[in-house]
């Protein structure tokens, strides 16, 4: 059985772990690019022995590519590639609720997606697919969340929507209220394409949203200040290394996460038939599709 590997996707400073040993940055190139960044491999010491454990900064050490410009592919592919079975996203978030204030933390289970500027899909002509996204996160990570979530005190909601926008730009005050009529519970910038890419990857995803503040619809926004807010990313950070921390013995121990139904998303997906499928594209596909394109052709 191939042990449980969770990376987690987020700022770049929650790899910052007491009991992180053997750590090194990994360079990965994959058929989609290079990632926002290498990415960071540890091993943590917990209770019940040790888990491997990656980390890449979605935006790249110091912030340096806008949610537009991240190569969501290769980040998804490199995870598959260095053999990632769980994905965790963290991200900032607002808030779109009056009972999500700044300091909440969101465990999503549902997405609109309303980007448009990003490649969404690994698949494309000659070889295409087709994933069910109907539920777009994976319920057996969520309740590893819930439950890390809950030992350790912090404010959270189990389900709720995430919006996510273009940007880099926020939303109009119209745009705000147009997603709190449509039950939205955050809205954040990062997280589509990614869960569809985690989707047919099948790698199990899961997505936190941390709350900073509330969306512009709030009639206190315009008293928010740059401080408050920045004391508020400080406590989320905390309280998300403290996350990672807590979920790392409960995934490396899981005995039903390969029998996870995301790891087989791709079962049913493929619909080019197999003598139309372009060579160029399977061979470029294998990174993250081989369970269901089959083994290599030996070279003549």
């Amino acid at each position: 059985m191939t042990p449980a590997l969770l990376a987690i996707i987020g700022g770049s400073g929650l790899y910052d772990l007491p009991g992180l040993v053997d750590t090194r940055w990994e360079t990965v190139e994959t058929p989609w690019g290079a990632p926002s960044d290498q990415i960071f491999r540890g091993r943590l010491q917990h209770a019940g022995g040790s888990a491997e454990l990656a980390f890449l900064p979605r935006h790249g050490r110091g912030h340096r590519i806008p949610p537009s410009e991240v190569n969501y592919r290769a980040n998804i592919a490199a995870l598959k590639m260095l053999g990632a079975t769980d994905v965790l996203s963290l991200s900032a978030v607002g808030g779109l609720r009056a009972d999500l204030p700044p300091g909440s933390f969101v465990i999503v289970d549902q997405f609109i997606d309303r980007t448009h500027a990003r490649a969404k899909s690994f698949f494309g002509t000659g070889l295409v697919a087709h994933v069910s996204l109907a539920d777009p996160v994976c319920a057996r990570l969520g309740r590893h969340v819930q439950a890390a979530l809950q030992q350790q005190g912090v404010p959270h909601v189990r389900g709720g929507c995430y919006l996510a926008i273009e940007g880099p730009q926020f939303n109009t005050r119209a745009e705000s209220e147009l997603y709190r009529s449509w039950n939205c519970s955050v809205i954040g910038m990062t997280n589509m394409p990614e869960a569809r890419l985690a989707r047919e990857a099948e790698l199990c995803y899961a997505s936190v949203g941390m709350v900073t503040d509330f969306d512009c619809w709030h009639p206190a926004h315009d008293a928010v200040t740059v401080d408050a807010i920045i004391q508020v990313l400080l406590a989320n950070a905390s309280a998300a290394r403290t996350l990672v921390a807590g979920l790392a013995g409960p995934i490396s121990a899981d005995a039903a996460g390969p029998a996870c139904g995301c790891r087989t998303a791709l079962q049913h997906a493929l619909i080019t038939a197999p003598e139309a499928r372009d060579p160029a594209q399977v061979a470029r596909l294998r990174c993250i599709a081989a369970r269901v394109l089959g083994p290599e052709a030996p070279a003549p």
